[in-house]
Order: C-alpha cells, then structure tokens, then sequence
C-alpha cells in the first residue's frame, strides 16, 4: 500500500499534477516534508496549533490511492484476492480458488479516521471478543470469534487518528505493534495478521495542550514528525478565505478590500502580545469573520429591500462580539478583551485604506465635507439611500478600479464609498461619531 503512494506521488510530481488540492500556504514548507515521508514510506505525525488544516491535509491523502482495488467480496476486511490474511478468507480461497468471488472498492473507502478521545478502547482501535460469535457456538480463542477495530479494518489502507495525544497511554502502547512489526494483538489469541496500512496522526505541541502526551516508543515509530504552521503569506490567508468561507451560498458579494481587512485582522490578532501565542488564532477565525460579515450584508438587504446584498465597512463591527470567544487572551489582558479586537479590526482597515486608497487623489470626495455637510451611514442604510446622501463624487470610477471594483451597481458604489470614509477617518482627514451601540447604529461621517 505504502508502494502504491510511493507510484502514484512520483506519477503526480512528475506529470505536474498538484496532488494536494485545496491546500493552501504549505507548498514551500510542508508539502516538501510530507512528500519526502511519502516516499520513503514512512508513518507521519503532523503537530501543530489548532486551525491549521492538519485534517484537510490528511484527508487529501487519500488522492494517492488508486482509485478502484480489487477485496475479497464479503470479507470482514479489505483483503487482496491473492492475500487473504483472516482465516476465514485464507479457507475460502483455497475451497474456491479461481472462484473466490471479487468486489472493487473505491479510494475514499480505504481512508479511516478516528478522533481520540480519553473514552477510546483497546478494543475501538484494535479488536476484542464479539459474544455474538462466541454465543453462535465457537470456543473462545478461535480467531474468528473477534470483533475487529479500526486499524485492522483499515487493512490496505490509511488511519488517521486526530488529537493522538488524548488517547490515553495505555491505549497507544496497543499501536505499537501495527507501528513496528504491522501486525495486531487480541487478547489471548494467537492471531497475527500482517497488516498493511499507513498511520498518520495529528498532535498539538505539548507545551500547549496538557491534556495528555505522545508516548516515547510511540513517537520514535514515527518515521516523519512534520511541523505545521498558519499561513506564512497574506496572500495565502486571503486565498485560504476566499477558498473556505461559504458566501456565494449566503448569496452576498463581498468586496476585495474587505476580504483583504479580515485576513489583515487575523493576522494582528494572531500576533498580538495581548493573546495566548500558545493556543493559536485558528484559520477558522478569518473564515467565520467573513461569512459574518458576508451575512450583516443579506441581513440588510432583506429588511431595505436591495436586489443585490454587497458589504461594506458598516458590516465590520459584527465580527467583533462574534469571534471574541475564538480567542484565548493572556491573563493580564482580562476585561479589555473587545477593546484589543476592535482596536486590532481598525488597524486592519487602516493599513487596507493605505495599500489601496492611500495614494488616490479622494479630493472629490473631501469637497462634500468642506462646506461643513456631513453624511450619516449604518448598516440598515442601503446602499441606494447612501449614495443619495453622499450625491455626486467625482472620481468615483477610479476608487472603484483601485478596489478592484468592475461593476457597476449601487452596492459596489456604495460599498468604495463608505471604505474611502472610514479610510479617511482613520487617517484622521474626517472625523466620525456613532449615535449608539447596536445594529441600529448610525455613524456620522464630518470634518
């Protein structure tokens, strides 16, 4: 099994095919560790903080399976025609021979996955008696009275074992055979079959999770412990978003430069002193940002009536309250825990504004303001009446193609517009007052 992913990786590699789709950020680091452990056959153990696609890097693996494998039809396991390993399929090959009946199972099948929890089994994992069977008549110590567990049902195939360390100790000292010698123990019985599978497995970093530790002969059969990490690039969290966040389900369009403030946001947060470095800023938190935001705009659409929710600055603030229980503060920051995201949320927009805005001429835009006018927005404001408060801008076009706007409809106006205003506050070239807290809230954009 481990040759048939050495064949197909190499066949990949060399035909130029990508075989980890959808992983974003691990094509300079990881991916050339986990293809080297691929290839030299090893087991693999991915550590790393929570939210870093540990589990959807595992289950691309299965990519580099054949796609159909002839089993034994009717085995209890996925057992090769021509290596039965179970007794009952060893007799039944040698009473049918060329007349062993086959069946064809398909890649997905053959990949297994187990999230360890401290209530895990010797018998979850490996096998143990069935009082069925031994109820049916057979003696116990006849092998065909065991109920097998996972591993072994994932013969010719791969295990994946999420959170390794919380299983308890005792229960990873039953891996150790299928690590090493590729075979199980049950019990009292003499059974020993040869197994052939792949174990992988994820881990926190013991310095984090306390919960529980890879034990030491465990962790020296790994043959690869590959390091994760968050994306390197932001470039790569902004793809990462674009690739996960469900928002063409919400049906809302959400603007590139906005995109662009929740993947900057993740990344203060994530380097904040004000946060546990230790527990990490899952990718999962720029993800439900967006879809938030992405949902603040539908919202509004559906109680002002506009055809085509898009989002806008207003929308921002939500995500605030919504992934403040994502975050694990340090201890001295108790209490400020609100004030450090939304302070984090306008740097974000801050820095967006000058990589986009910054070098514009919004001279059109700071005409309206210098007789003294002001413009009120909100996110139950639609993008119509916005438009109608702000009146003509000149250079509205150019904004918008900074923004990377090539549309032409009010929520796309309105959306460069009211981002131009909260760029221009927080430069401090407009000031801003909110009426109230709350999604009826008002902002007031002056000099």
């Amino acid at each position: 099994m481990k040759t048939e992913i050495h064949d197909n990786l190499l066949a990949a590699l060399r035909a130029g095919v990508d075989p980890w789709p959808g992983i974003v950020g691990f094509s300079r680091t990881v991916l050339p560790q986990l293809e080297r452990a691929l290839l030299a056959g090893h087991d693999v153990v991915l550590l790393g903080e929570r939210g870093q696609g540990k589990t959807r890097l595992l289950r691309s693996l299965a990519g580099l399976l054949d796609e159909w494998t002839p089993v034994i039809e009717g085995a209890e396991l996925a057992e090769h025609p021509l290596a039965p390993i179970t007794p009952v399929s060893i007799r039944r090959a040698a009473e049918l021979g060329d007349n062993l009946p086959v069946a064809w199972l398909h890649r997905d099948a053959r990949y297994t996955e187990k999230l360890a929890t401290p209530d895990t089994s010797v018998g979850d994992l490996i096998g143990d008696v069935d009082p069925v069977k031994v109820a049916e008549g057979r003696s116990l110590g006849d092998p065909e009275t065991i109920h097998f567990g996972l591993v072994p049902r994932a013969h010719r195939g791969i295990v994946a074992i999420n959170e390794l360390p919380d299983l308890a100790e005792r229960i990873q000292v039953a891996l150790l055979n299928v690590m090493e010698e590729r075979d199980i123990q049950v019990r009292g019985y003499t059974l020993r079959l040869p197994l052939d599978v792949l174990l992988v497995s994820t881990a926190n970093p013991e310095d984090y999770t306390n919960r529980g530790r890879i034990i030491t002969p465990l962790k020296d059969r790994f043959g690869a412990e590959i390091r994760t990490h968050y994306p390197l690039e932001l470039q790569d969290e902004l793809d990462l978003v674009r690739q996960e966040a469900e928002l063409s389900t919400l049906g809302a369009e959400m603007p590139d430069h906005l995109i662009e403030v929740i993947g900057r946001f993740t990344r203060l947060v994530r380097d904040s002193t004000a946060v546990d470095s230790r527990s990490g800023v899952s990718a999962r938190f720029a993800i439900a940002g967006a879809e938030t935001v992405a949902a603040g705009a539908v919202r509004r659409a559906a109680i002002t009536g506009e055809q085509q929710p898009v989002a806008r600055v207003c929308d921002l603030p939500a995500v605030v309250p919504t992934l403040l229980g994502k975050v694990e503060f340090e201890v001295s920051e108790e209490g400020r825990e609100q004030e450090v995201l939304e302070h984090l949320l306008r740097r974000a927009t801050a820095e967006t504004y000058r990589r986009t805005l910054g070098p514009a001429d919004l001279s059109g835009l700071l005409d309206k303001f210098d007789a003294g006018d002001s413009v009120d927005s909100g996110e139950l404001i639609s993008a119509t009446e916005l438009l109608k408060r702000i009146g003509q801008v000149p250079g509205l076009a150019k904004i918008m193609e900074r923004l990377g706007m090539s549309g032409e409809s009010p929520g796309q106006a309105a959306a460069a517009l009211e981002f131009a205003l909260e760029g221009l506050f927080l430069t401090r070239r407009l000031s801003k007052d909110v009426s109230s807290a709350g999604p009826d809230a008002t902002t007031t954009y002056r000099t």
